[in-house]
């Protein structure tokens, strides 16, 4: 299993003006977020608008973002939908040489935890690749079945997307306990929309790893967040969440599917053209852009103070 440390990059897919998969602006993106420093590289993803893309745009955006990579970060993709899709973006994956998966939820239905964890299991016989689970929305595991999909032989991480830390702390205890002294790898992490804003409820129960959305557009913001979380500045933390996450985040509530029309648009405000989000999203209203730059230049701000302090 690939090791995953640092703050995880999630691409935009960049869209051109005809509406297909901009793969040269896709190139630029990645090339631009690997010289920032990423942990791993999380591409066609919910960031990503995975949900839009159909298996030929999925595999070309798979195959850009490894021969960027080009080794230096594992570079994960996602895979999901209904069963026998899940199982072709999977080996599409692997063929296209990503490095893992993270298994986003089947569509529509609401399953048991005992279906869930077929799900997972005939996903990963697919392919050899690691999985991570994605706990969210409609794919909702209880501790049980998170032990049984942590003893698949190729699930190696856990990705929490619903925010219920109390069931989360049992899940992860369970797991533990269950791995302990089985010798295989096992992550867990934080995959909340704005993870930067629960960071430090998460620590509290162990779970360091996050996905950050804002790397996308704003690296340094990220990576002076995530730097002064490890370094314990709680003045510098305080004052991001101020300035940056939390204004960010009243924005991103103001409509559905923000959480990736917001990045995409922040992309282009920061010189990168990737033009804008698929059906059913909707790109943000030109007052929202306006307030979206607003809150980018004072997280910018915060940087360059704590940098000259």
């Amino acid at each position: 299993m690939p090791n995953l440390d640092g703050v995880l990059f999630f691409p935009v897919t960049p869209f051109d003006a005809s509406g297909a998969v901009d793969t040269a602006a896709l190139a630029t993106h990645v090339g631009a977020g690997l010289a920032a420093g990423p942990g791993g590289v999380f591409v066609a993803c919910g960031t990503g608008e995975f949900h839009a893309l159909e298996p030929q745009e999925y595999t070309e955006a798979v195959r850009v973002t490894v021969e960027v990579t080009a080794g230096r970060v594992p570079v994960y993709a996602g895979a999901g939908g209904p069963l026998p899709l899940a199982r072709q973006f999977a080996r599409a994956a692997r063929d296209a040489g990503a490095d893992g998966l993270l298994l986003l939820p089947p569509y529509l239905v609401t399953s048991p935890p005992a279906g869930l964890v077929a799900y997972v299991d005939a996903v990963a016989a697919a392919t050899e690749l690691p999985l991570v689970v994605y706990h969210r929305d409609n794919a909702r595991f209880d501790p049980v079945s998170a032990v049984d999909v942590a003893r698949l032989p190729h699930v190696t991480g856990f990705k929490d997307g619903v925010g219920d830390l109390g069931t989360l702390s049992r899940i992860v205890s369970a797991v533990e306990c269950e791995l302990r002294g089985a010798g295989k790898p096992f992550q867990f992490f934080n995959g909340l929309p704005t993870a930067e804003a629960t960071v430090r409820a998460y620590r509290g129960i162990g779970v360091e790893l996050y996905s950050s959305a804002v790397f996308c557009f704003a690296p340094e913001i990220s990576l002076a967040f995530h730097h002064a979380v490890r370094q314990d500045d709680g003045e510098l933390v305080e004052a991001l969440l101020t300035r940056f996450f939390h204004p960010l985040i009243a924005l991103r509530e103001k409509v559905p599917g923000y959480a990736v029309s917001l990045v995409k648009a922040a992309v282009r405000q920061r010189g990168l053209d990737v033009g804008g989000v698929r059906p059913p999203l909707v790109d943000p209203a030109p007052e929202h852009l306006e307030e979206l730059r607003r809150i980018t230049e004072a997280g910018l701000a915060v940087c360059d103070r704590a940098a000259v302090r």
